[in-house]
């Protein structure tokens, strides 16, 4: 069940299952396999997406421009087999920021440049300052800033305040304001203003009419949206798009408008029953910046091929292959021609203990569950009991892998196996009994660990909680992650295991208080 949270037309597709859609004025609709339905903004404030299980659902929010002719009615169509493929592509150009697919840091200036309003070769003092002004906004590195960041490339016209932002987040107003100027070097208010700015000239390059694009950017007023284009580009919008008008950019259209115009022919042709027309191409090969982030984000490789580059070793990722990239690790990660990669979720350093990537291939029987989480992950079109760590659960033969190198383990093979079990369940059944294991495994532990079974589990814990602190997470979280419901308890038997309690542990490993 998902409220509606953006200010703007809806799209939802049900790839599979059926879906109700409940509407403001009380209609409600019934979808099906390959259905979509097309929401006007009017009807869409406090509407109501409920899906039935197993069903697999994208929502979408059109770019500007799209639903503007005549569009002010619910609308619902069939999806041509051909353009399944393009619907998913577009929803993962909305839930990840554009930098990631296609678009080009210089563009902006390129495009400016070609129409005069820039030197071709700023000198020396110039360069730094043209390349500050046109380029997209530095992304945050801190985790509530980049959340509140990754959400603006993708609707540059949330008007959220700094304080609504924090709650959503979650964090503190004071420390958002913190990260933006600490990561980036601009105020929050210069981060978003350039964000919006950019996405203008990108929407604008793609052919729409200013008020269209001053709407969808966030801008209040047209001659708002004018004067801050004017200060930093030295044309009105106006003037822009009448310089475009008779010539196409060298560069061709970012991923952004060029997401916004295929939508656009998508509705329309629905609007028509065009159901003969044939899906655009998909994206071109493409690459993010290098970057890092905060908490580690696990991406699966829904069609094509891909990469993962983290200092001088790449990570092939193939159909099928899910990657979970460590946080706070530079990386760049890139798509081939006619690939497909969605996001699947975010983990903390509390939640997965991570030093490398670890991967693994999931057959395609398993692609409408994947792409269930990635909905869940990145919309509010999730059950009403989502939890977002439950997607570690999908490695847990690699996370327990992990685990067993901080711990001695056994070389009996019933006893290993007992062993992993314990490993991939810890936090689940950290405190269950022992497993009801025979004698001579109890007697294969002793002797090939020096511990009893039981002593195993609690050196496990301390010392996946060990690891766990070193990394930075809060003590509560450690607690909870290696199975205990009291923090007291956890502190406890994490001094009597290690002699210093957790925080005093971890000043002394990170120096934080």
């Amino acid at each position: 069940m998902v409220p509606v949270e953006r200010p703007s037309h809806m799209l939802i597709w049900v790839r599979t299952g059926r879906a109700r859609v409940l509407l403001d004025d009380g209609t409600e609709f019934s979808l099906g396999d390959g259905e979509g339905i097309w929401v006007p903004q009017r009807l869409r404030s406090r509407s109501l997406t409920i899906t039935e299980p197993g069903t697999v659902a994208f929502p979408y929010w059109p770019d500007a421009g799209v639903g503007t002719w005549e569009l002010t009615e619910p609308m619902r169509f069939d999806v041509p087999d051909d353009w399944h493929d393009w619907l998913i592509q577009y929803f993962n150009l909305q839930v990840t920021p554009f930098t990631g697919h296609g678009y080009s840091p210089g563009g902006v200036a390129d495009l400016l440049r070609d129409l005069g309003t820039l030197p071709t070769a700023p000198a020396p003092g110039e360069a730094s300052a043209a390349s500050a002004l046109l380029d997209p906004p530095t992304m945050p590195k801190a985790a509530g800033a980049r959340a509140v960041a990754e959400d603006l490339i993708r609707d540059p016209a949330l008007g959220l305040t700094v304080k609504e932002w924090a709650v959503r987040v979650p964090s503190s107003p004071r420390t958002l304001l913190r990260e933006f100027v600490a990561d980036t070097g601009l105020t929050f208010e210069q981060w978003r203003l350039r964000c919006r700015l950019t996405a203008a000239v990108e929407l604008l390059a793609a052919g729409y009419d200013v008020d269209p694009v001053a709407a969808r950017v966030g801008f209040a007023s047209r001659g708002g949206f004018r004067r801050a284009f004017h200060q930093q580009f030295g044309l009105t919008p106006h003037e822009f798009s009448r310089a475009l008008a008779a010539r196409t950019p060298a560069g061709g259209l970012t991923g952004r408008a060029s997401a916004a115009r295929q939508a656009d022919n998508f509705v329309r042709l629905m609007r028509t029953g065009g159901a003969a027309a044939h899906a655009p191409d998909l994206l071109p090969a493409a690459q993010t910046p290098l970057h890092a982030i905060d908490s580690h984000v696990l991406s699966w490789m829904y069609r094509g091929s891909g990469y993962l580059d983290i200092d001088a070793r790449r990570y092939e990722r193939l159909r099928g292959v899910a990657t979970w990239i460590p946080a706070g690790v530079e990386h760049i990660t890139g798509l081939h021609q006619d690939s497909i990669s969605l996001p699947l979720g975010n983990a903390s350093t509390a939640d997965l203990q991570l030093i490398e990537p670890i991967q693994v291939q999931f057959p395609r029987a398993w692609d409408d569950y994947l792409m269930f989480c990635s909905i869940s992950a990145r919309t509010s079109l999730h059950p009403i009991d989502y939890d977002r760590t439950q997607i570690i659960d999908l490695f847990a033969e690699q996370v327990a892998a992990q685990r067993a190198l901080s711990v001695p383990m056994p070389t009996d093979p019933r006893g290993r196996e007992a062993a992993m079990d314990y490993l991939r369940r810890i936090g689940v059944s950290a405190g269950s009994a022992d497993f009801d294991l025979p004698a001579d495994v109890h007697r294969a532990f002793h002797e090939q660990t020096g511990m009893t079974f039981a002593r195993w589990r609690y050196a496990a814990r301390m010392r996946m909680a060990r690891d766990l602190l070193a990394g930075g997470a809060k003590p509560s979280s450690v607690a909870r992650r290696v199975g205990y419901a009291h923090l007291p308890a956890f502190s406890a038997a994490f001094t009597r295991f290690h002699g210093l309690s957790p925080r005093e542990y971890q000043e002394r490993e990170i120096g934080t208080a």
